[in-house]
């Protein structure tokens, strides 16, 4: 979801960029509200997989460290959502249906008087807002495995594979069917 997010804010300051008479006008802005739909989904199916699985292990965290982190989350959560809502209350200020790679449409349920200015500003700002709070988030991690020594990034990723070697077969056997 993090590189989605940042190629999103990408294509969203590429959109603002745009005029009438770029050849990209119509396609960029497909893309964006396209990915910005399907991100509503991963995004519920997230915070489905957070609630029902066990949380990694911070027990190298401070209760100050833990109770930071968790809120960090929850914000980027919050804050994910509330991007896609005012997105979605641009997209579809006009009335027209978001239509996500053309493989189904999403309808326009709410319109009102300025819709697509107020939500265009709550966008920007929440967009700049998130982007912030994962430089921070990135800046505490670092600093986290680097200087305190802990292992916050190893939990982010996924733990190593076991070795396929197996020790009945002679090694130089292996190396033969290779060449």
């Amino acid at each position: 979801m993090a590189l989605a997010i940042i190629a999103m804010f990408g294509s969203g300051l590429w959109i603002e960029e745009l005029n009438y008479y770029d050849k990209l006008y119509q396609t960029i802005p497909h893309i964006h509200e396209s990915i910005g739909i399907i991100l509503v989904g991963v995004l519920v199916f997230r915070l489905i997989w957070r609630m029902t699985n066990v949380e990694p292990d911070t027990s190298d965290l401070k209760a100050w460290e833990r109770l930071a982190a968790h809120g960090v989350h929850w914000g980027f959560y919050a804050l994910i959502a509330a991007i896609l809502i005012s997105g979605y209350l641009i997209s579809t200020a006009d009335g027209r249906l978001i239509a996500v790679f053309n493989w189904f449409d999403v309808p326009a349920i709410w319109q009102a008087k300025h819709q697509e200015d107020i939500a265009g500003d709550v966008h920007e700002i929440l967009a700049n807002g998130v982007i912030a709070l994962a430089v921070l988030h990135t800046l505490a991690a670092l600093k986290h495995h680097y200087i305190d020594g802990g292992g916050s990034l190893r939990r982010m990723l996924p733990p190593p594979r076991k070795s396929q070697h197996n020790p009945q077969i002679d090694p130089q056997e292996n190396s033969k069917e290779e060449t």
